[in-house]
């Protein structure tokens, strides 16, 4: 192998490790920002963590990770969220 095999397998290297990074950050950033869209939307409702898992039916636990951004909710899952809770404080339910 040359030193001009070893650089350009070294750049390359360099290319795969910089995306490999550049796509995690990415992904740290879209849970981060489900995170807070998350936490936002149960703002709105006035609840508690406790309260706003047993009204959505789901496991404190689970929605704790949604907002602390330890695991992400499905998108169509925070979409429904949102729709739910925008179409019971239209009703005056919440």
């Amino acid at each position: 192998m040359s030193d001009m095999d070893l650089k350009l397998d070294g750049i390359a290297g360099g290319i795969l490790v910089e995306k490999t990074e550049k796509k995690k950050a990415d992904a740290d950033q879209k849970k981060r920002m489900y995170a807070s869209a998350f936490a936002y939307i149960r703002s709105q409702t006035g609840m508690n963590k406790k309260e706003f898992a047993e009204y959505l039916g789901i496991p404190y636990r689970t929605l704790q990770d949604w907002e602390l951004g330890n695991t992400q909710a499905p998108e169509y899952v925070l979409r429904l969220i949102a729709y739910k809770v925008q179409m019971e404080k239209e009703r005056g339910n919440l």
